[in-house]
Formats: structure tokens, sequence, C-alpha cells
């Protein structure tokens, strides 16, 4: 990212490994050549102040902040949201209200029927713009990949977020990895601004990166 558009990162991801140990492979050809699992610490920081980000900002009812942080592991089979598709109803509802248990419903359903989820975790929210959060996960083989979003509090539907974020490099974990984050638009309501009132967008439009 060049130096001029720093300004446009509104959180960023920091994804330490805290150790690694060998398991039993797994039936069929891993996506993933690493031996053992892996887990890892991750760290989200908001960056979301009104010097960085003065347009509209709120300040009240509810002030700037950051809801829970949604994460999880899986194989390449499982996409928790992704650009240029529809999000689920799950996804949905947590991009427009903050409440995963829609999601969370989803995602347990995927691990059940192709069982392409390894783990559901979260994080706390944070209660302004500028703090950060945290978590550990563990992945292996098979479900070396990661998800996540926070929903932008307050927003009409949007989030940031990442999708299918590959933890294994050839036969090695990644030691670290740092993210700068930008804003989604969930493609399910229409609010032109923070604090807009509900505004159902009819037909549903298909998930985007916007500039807020």
């Amino acid at each position: 990212m060049a130096m001029c558009e720093l300004w446009r990162v509104w959180g960023m991801l920091l994804v330490t490994v805290l150790g690694c140990g060998r398991c039993r492979p797994v039936d069929g050809e891993p996506p993933c050549a690493a031996s053992g699992r892996a887990k890892y610490s991750l760290i989200f920081t908001g960056k979301w102040s009104r010097t960085a980000f003065p347009k509209q900002y709120p300040l009240y009812r509810p002030p700037a902040q950051w809801s829970p942080l949604m994460v999880v592991t899986h194989s390449s089979d499982y996409h928790m949201w992704r650009v240029g598709e529809y999000a689920s109803n799950g996804v949905r509802e947590f991009a427009e209200k903050g409440e995963a248990w829609s999601l969370m419903r989803e995602v347990e359903a995927s691990g059940e029927k192709i069982q392409s989820v390894y783990g559901v975790f979260s994080a706390p929210a944070i209660p302004n713009g500028i703090e950060q959060t945290s978590t550990e996960f563990e992945v292996h083989a098979r479900h070396s990949l990661m998800s996540f979003m926070v929903r932008i509090v307050p927003s009409p539907d949007w989030f940031v977020g990442g999708d299918s974020i590959n933890l294994c490099e050839g036969d090695n974990w990644k030691e670290q990895m740092s993210i700068d984050l930008h804003p989604y638009d969930a493609g399910t309501d229409s609010g032109f601004t923070f604090s807009s009132p509900n505004f159902a967008t009819i037909p549903q439009e298909t998930v985007t990166e916007v500039t807020i």
C-alpha cells in the first residue's frame, strides 16, 4: 500500500504463531503440507478516530466502536463471506445488528455437513474506535484458512474482515502476518451514513469494498 493511502486503513490485524506440534494426517490430500497443528494469537487494532476519519464521525447514540470479532478456521470448502457474492442471512444479521446466532448456526451446519470448519472463536467488543481486542485459535493442515468479521458500530451494514487467509506456506506455518483492513458493505442495507435508520436493500446486492 502506498504511503499516501495509509489514512484509509480502518484497522490492523496481527496474527502470530504461538507454537506448533505434530498431528496425525487426515483423510485425503491436505491443501497444506505443514505438519502438526499451529496455535496463533490474533490481535485486532481499531484505527477509527475522528482525526483520521472526520467525515460524519459518530460521537453518540452510539459513539464509534467495534462489535465482537468473529473468527472461523476452515478448509477451502467454506467461505464465511466473499466479495462479489451475496451475504448469507447470518452475515447480514451480524453486519447490520452485531447478532451472531444465525452466523454461528450457519458455521456449525457447514462443519457438520462437509467437515469444512475446524473451529469458531471470538474476541470481545471494543467500546471505542481505536483500541485492541484479541483471541487465540488453532489450525492444522486440513483447515489452514482463517476468516473473520468485525462490525463497524454504528453503521447500516458495514464491516471489516478477511476471507480465507491462508496461514500455511508450503510445508511451513507462517510465523506472523500483519494485514491492513478496509471496510466492506454487506449489500443488505442502503443507509448512507453511520447512523442511518434501517433501509433494506431490495433486491439484495453483493458484498463490496467501500470508501466511507
